[in-house]
């Protein structure tokens, strides 16, 4: 007969690449010291710049909190999955950044945390009811 214990955990989840690239308009004075085209490509939890290339850190403040919800998996009526542009946070300047998704990347979590996985750990969907406020 068939062994009937319940199989391990599945350690490996996915993230999609993604590519932040400066988009400006043509004839507008450019105030982050970007270049059109200037980008940098996040892989994991790894930023990744061109050699010779630099990016403003006011600019990538813009962006940075998006990014880990942009690698992720979301609805496609979620406006993380169709809202793709970010303003520059300079109110005087017209550039642009845009993220788009270009790959998708497989990660094992025994990798990335020393925490083991549990069959309801931290963060899971739990069987019991919802609490209520009172």
């Amino acid at each position: 007969m068939g062994n009937l214990r319940s199989s391990p955990p599945v350690d490996t989840f996915q993230l999609y690449d993604l590519r932040v690239e400066v988009i400006c308009p043509p004839g507008e004075r450019i105030l982050c010291g970007a270049k059109e085209g200037d980008h940098f490509i996040l892989e994991g939890e790894m930023l990744h710049l061109p050699p010779g290339q630099a990016f403003s850190i006011y600019s990538l403040s813009a962006v940075l909190p998006l990014l880990a919800a942009k690698q992720r998996v979301t609805h496609p009526n979620d406006w993380m999955s169709t809202d793709a542009e970010v303003a520059c946070p300079d109110p005087n300047c017209k550039s642009r950044l845009r993220i788009s998704r270009t790959g998708v990347r497989t990660f094992s979590h025994a990798e990335v945390t020393v925490l083991p996985l549990t069959p309801q750990g931290y963060g899971q969907a739990s069987a019991e009811p919802a609490l209520v406020a009172a």
